[in-house]
C-alpha cells in the first residue's frame, strides 16, 4: 500500500490520502466492505476486483477498468483472483457529486464502470496512470484531472453543502427538524433535495457518519470502555440502537466484526 496527499485545493472533496496497492496472495482474497459516508473511485491495473452478492456470493459485477460504488447502507463483498493493482480514491459525497457532475442518485446503492460515469476519459486516464513512472507521478496525474473536472462543476442545490457540513460538524448529531427549521424549508423538502444531489436522505447520512466514527474507534484501538459506554459516547440512545445499526450496515454484531475483522485488537467489556 502505497499513499499520497491530495492537492491542498482538494480539501473536502477527496477524504482521507490517495491509495495505491498491489497484492499478491495464495489465492482468492474476500473482503467485507462497509458502508460509509463516502463514495469510492477503484481504478484497476490488473485483474478486475469482483463484487459479489452478500446473499449468495456469487459474482454481481465485474468491470475492467475499474468502478464507482456510491453511497450505500448495507455492506458488500468483494473478492481477487490473488492478485490486485490499482488506486483507490474517496470522495466526500459533496466532492462526489462536483467531481462527477450529475446528482448521486443514480449512484446510490450501486456499483457503476468507470466507463459509465466518466464516458471516453475512463480508458485514457486508466491508461495513462498505469503508464506514469511510479506512485507519485500517479497521485500528481489524479491531482491534475481531478482540478480540470472540478473547474467545470455545476452548482448544487444550496441546502445540501450547508446542512451536510453541519452534519458533519455534528459527527451525524442535529436533528434533522432543526436543519430544516434553520434553513426555512420543510423536512420533506431537504430530504427530497438530499436523495437528489446525494443519493440518501439527511438522517439516513446522519447514522452513517456515527457508524464510521464508531469503525474508526474500533479500528484505531483508541476506546477503552464497555461497548454500552461506546455506544453512548457517540450518540447512540443504548446500545440496542447501536447493535441495530451495526447489523444493518455490517451484517454482523459488534462483537463478530472485532473478532473477524479486528481480532487484533481485542473485544471492549461487556456492560
Amino acid at each position: 500500500m502505497v499513499s499520497g496527499t491530495p492537492d491542498t485545493r482538494l480539501r473536502g472533496v477527496v477524504q482521507g490520502p490517495y491509495w495505491g496497492y498491489d497484492e499478491r496472495t495464495p489465492g482468492p482474497m474476500r473482503r467485507r466492505e462497509l458502508p460509509l459516508p463516502q463514495v469510492v473511485l477503484i481504478i484497476e491495473f490488473g485483474p478486475p476486483l469482483q463484487i459479489l452478492n452478500p446473499r449468495d456470493s456469487s459474482v454481481a459485477a465485474r468491470h475492467p477498468d475499474g468502478f464507482v460504488a456510491g453511497l450505500d447502507d448495507s455492506f458488500s463483498l468483494t473478492e481477487t483472483t490473488g492478485v490486485m493493482r490499482g488506486l483507490q480514491v474517496n470522495f466526500t459525497p459533496l466532492g462526489a457529486r462536483r467531481f462527477f457532475g450529475v446528482p448521486l442518485k443514480g449512484l446510490a446503492r450501486r456499483v457503476v464502470g468507470l466507463g459509465d460515469v466518466l464516458g471516453p476519459e475512463a480508458s485514457r486516464l486508466t491508461e495513462q496512470l498505469h503508464e506514469a513512472p511510479g506512485w507519485a507521478a500517479r497521485f500528481a496525474l489524479l491531482d491534475r484531472f481531478l482540478l480540470k473536472r472540478l473547474q467545470a462543476a455545476r452548482a448544487i442545490t444550496a441546502c445540501v453543502p450547508w446542512a451536510w457540513e453541519r452534519l458533519l460538524a455534528s459527527g451525524g448529531a442535529v436533528e434533522i427538524g432543526a436543519l430544516a427549521e434553520e434553513l426555512g424549508y420543510s423536512q420533506k423538502h431537504l430530504i427530497a433535495c438530499f436523495n437528489e444531489e446525494l443519493g440518501l436522505p439527511p438522517k439516513l447520512l446522519s447514522r452513517l457518519l456515527r457508524f464510521g466514527q464508531v469503525i474508526e474507534k474500533l479500528k484505531a484501538g483508541s476506546f477503552q470502555g464497555s461497548w454500552a459506554e461506546l455506544a453512548l459516547a457517540q450518540g447512540y440512545y443504548d446500545q440496542s440502537h447501536f447493535n441495530r445499526d451495526f447489523r444493518q450496515f455490517a451484517g454482523l454484531t459488534p462483537r463478530e466484526y472485532v473478532r473477524l475483522q479486528l481480532p487484533e485488537r481485542g473485544g471492549l467489556r461487556d456492560g
